[in-house]
């Protein structure tokens, strides 16, 4: 397809743990031959890990992708392949265009130069011309906002100054695909959201591709449409960024009882919906860990409505299991708002929901039109302790306090 930008095919790499090099020079003329012989080739043993095995995917142009997964997933290692900054053990991997990659803080930058001295350099490294980067050296320096310290050495920056420097120069290269690596998490919040502003500009008004590394759930489902989820080198899952998410928060389990977004404009949300916050609460007290299934929960939300215009509202609130499949449905009784913020509460009585992890979707509608949907709002754990009653060999996720009556005749 020709708006396919990136394809890897049977992408593999393999590291040997703890071995620089061989012992002897007929060892290195041995692994030598061996290489040339069949390119990629280990040896297998002890001492060999595999950082990435049997991935394929493809990314399309205009595609922003997510990739996640624990420390040690091989996301990194997956980035560098693609960067062209390690080779690949087997497999291939194939990019169109240009691509800028900010892999590490300060990557490409010289020390003892200034920043002025910098930008040229870095400029130069991620292949723009003299003309371009003086072409667009105000603009890089404008959005860095260290202007100031244009004429220090960078070995005087601090790493959020890099950060800045550094992702301003790769965006103002103008690339095909744009490629990051958790950099964005050196930078204070207000550079973050400017960077994330820009990244939409580039997608959607540009068609830029954009590859980056996030441990912010957050961040992957309000950035990206596409998410790739890499666990001990393997792919796990591949597509939507909220399914993917979904699936990286009930497998790993990270359980998040509360969201709060205490700035009404950084907040998730829209034109009309921004969420204030969700919370997961057991008899009346903060989650910090599983759920004891004789206790009473409740589901906290609040919620700005930002448009000046009067509505009438209904929340939505769809909880699910841990494997994606929905146990319930509620929904709020219709309410006229206005302008500022809005609280709302669900109540589940003790004994309902039985042992198993659980994902709270909430979603906001009006007329019979969804204003705005907050997906994976919370999750969360609930245990059975013990003398509990359940049967195990009819397992169900609910357990309602449905009247059963027994009688006896004589």
């Amino acid at each position: 397809m020709s708006d396919v930008v990136i394809q890897a095919t049977g992408l593999s790499k393999r590291y040997r743990l703890g071995v620089l090099n061989a012992s002897s020079l007929k060892e290195d003329l041995i692994l030598w031959w061996q290489r040339t012989r069949n390119p990629g080739a280990l040896p297998e043993g002890e001492h060999s890990f595999w950082a990435l095995k049997d991935i394929d995917f493809e990314i399309r142009r205009g595609d922003v992708v997510g990739l996640i997964g624990k420390n040690g997933a091989g996301k990194s290692t997956l980035l560098k392949i693609i960067s062209r900054v390690v080779l690949p053990t087997t497999g291939s991997v194939r990019g169109k265009g240009r691509i800028a990659s900010l892999l590490e803080v300060g990557t490409g930058f010289h020390p003892e130069l200034t920043g002025r001295e910098n930008i040229f350099l870095n400029g130069n490294i991620l292949g723009m011309k003299k003309h371009e980067v003086i072409e667009r050296f105000d603009e890089i320096v404008d959005f860095s906002g260290i202007e100031a310290f244009l004429d220090t050495p960078v070995k005087r920056y601090s790493s959020g100054m890099y950060v800045r420097l550094a992702f301003s120069i790769a965006i103002h290269l103008n690339p095909d695909i744009l490629i990051l690596d958790e950099v964005l998490a050196v930078g204070d919040a207000e550079f973050q959201q400017k960077c994330l502003d820009k990244i939409k500009t580039m997608t959607e008004e540009h068609g830029q591709t954009i590859l980056f590394v996030s441990h912010s759930m957050h961040s992957v489902k309000t950035l990206c449409n596409r998410a790739i989820y890499l666990e001990r080198g393997q792919m796990i899952a591949y597509g939507e960024a909220e399914s993917v998410v979904s699936k990286y928060l009930l497998r790993e389990q990270v359980y998040v009882p509360v969201q709060e977004f205490p700035e009404m404009m950084n907040a998730p949300g829209n034109s009309v919906i921004r969420i204030n916050k969700v919370e997961i609460r057991a008899n009346g007290e903060a989650v910090n860990g599983p759920i004891n299934i004789l206790s009473d929960l409740s589901v906290l939300f609040s919620f700005w409505n930002i448009s000046s215009q009067e509505r009438v509202i209904s929340v939505l609130m769809v909880v699910l299991d841990f494997f994606g499949e929905g146990i319930f449905t509620v929904h709020s009784v219709p309410i006229e708002v206005k302008k500022g913020l809005i609280h709302g509460r669900c109540d589940i009585p003790k004994g309902f929901l039985s042992a198993g992890s659980y994902v709270v979707h909430v979603a906001f509608t009006s007329a019979g039109q969804t204003l705005f949907e907050f997906p994976q709002s919370v999750s969360f754990e609930m245990t059975s302790q013990e003398g509990t009653l359940y049967y195990a060999k009819w397992p169900a996720r609910v357990s309602p306090d449905f009247p059963m009556i027994l009688t006896q005749t004589s």
